[in-house]
């Protein structure tokens, strides 16, 4: 055992600052037994140190009083900061290995790692509106005149649809079909599909095509279902910029673009009570695991109107 650290399991648990011993033994036992390179004990180190702050401010004695749940807080905590999905899962390998090696050691009587889940599970929360700001941002371009009533039919499309911003401006007029209530998209991989529209979206579609697109056109033929203010078909990075201004318009600050509309949609369905593999399909997912995302979007709605309105909550 190391000299200045506590005993084993049979005595006393390992205290703050007298962790950082065990982290140091660690990191020895990974450059000696494992055969990692400096580099990577390097990483190793970083996520731990950042960990046993984290700890230590919660008035942490030792590793044997640290619960899953705040192996949990510390990973939101550095989510919250801004860290990636992948480095996320490398603090949560680092933190694992730890434990693991802690437990094999005897220095803590269980590993209250084995049960968290992964970051990559929990991909990064999208960020979503609620129904008051969609409202809001849908209600922002002036459809008195020729591009706000093309504007209008973009960001009820977007949201009606869920459609990706690349499939929206794939879009062609022979896609829509407004008498039946459809769109056809072209999604990753030249996969189709057909999403349904709803009658705010069919009514801003019919409007833009009656009396903006025709004007756009100047007398020329396009086949692209919305046109820039030349006549010709836009880009992402057009659509981007389009987003971005009836959002800031709505007074809502976020650097998202046109997926805010798509993860919103989605977001709105389940909560609704849609059925999971439903959004999935109208989504254009491959991977259920993919459309699962958004169950967790919805249960922190959940939780915040619990905390909100609860009296125990």
């Amino acid at each position: 055992m190391r000299e200045g650290t506590e005993s084993s399991p049979a005595g006393r648990e390992p205290t703050f600052p007298a962790g950082r011993l065990y982290l140091d033994e660690f990191i020895n036992y990974l450059t000696v037994e494992r055969g990692l390179s400096p580099n990577t004990t390097a990483g190793y180190r970083s996520d731990l140190e950042k960990f046993i702050g984290f700890l230590a401010g919660r008035g942490k004695g030792g590793f044997q009083e640290v619960r899953r749940d705040e192996v949990i807080d510390f990973l939101m905590a550095e989510k919250e900061r801004g860290l990636t999905p992948r480095s996320l899962a490398r603090a949560l390998v680092s933190i694992r290995m730890l434990f693991r090696f802690l437990s094999l050691e005897g220095y803590v009587r269980r590993d209250v790692t084995e049960v968290v889940e992964s970051p990559r599970l929990w991909k990064m929360l999208p960020e979503v509106l609620s129904v008051a700001e969609v409202e809001s941002v849908l209600r922002q371009p002036d459809t008195s005149t020729v591009l706000g009533r093309r504007d209008r039919a973009v960001l009820e499309l977007l949201y009606a649809s869920g459609l990706r911003a690349s499939e929206l401006t794939r879009l062609e007029v022979d896609d829509v079909n407004l008498q039946s209530g459809f769109v056809r998209a072209r999604g990753k991989g030249g996969r189709e599909r057909i999403v349904p529209l709803g009658r705010s979206a069919a009514r801003a579609l019919s409007d833009y095509l009656e009396r903006s697109r025709p004007r756009l056109l100047k007398g020329r033929r396009a086949a692209a279902l919305f046109l820039s203010r030349r006549g010709g078909p836009f880009t992402r990075q057009w659509l981007w910029r389009l987003t971005g201004k009836y959002l800031r318009q709505a007074g809502i600050s976020t650097k998202a673009g046109p997926h805010i509309l798509r993860h919103s949609f989605a977001t709105h369905l389940l909560g609704g009570g849609a059925d999971l593999r439903v959004v999935q399909e109208l989504l254009g997912h491959s991977q259920i695991s993919t459309t699962q995302v958004y169950t967790h979007v919805d249960r922190e709605r959940l939780k915040e109107v619990h905390r909100r309105f609860h009296p125990r909550g």
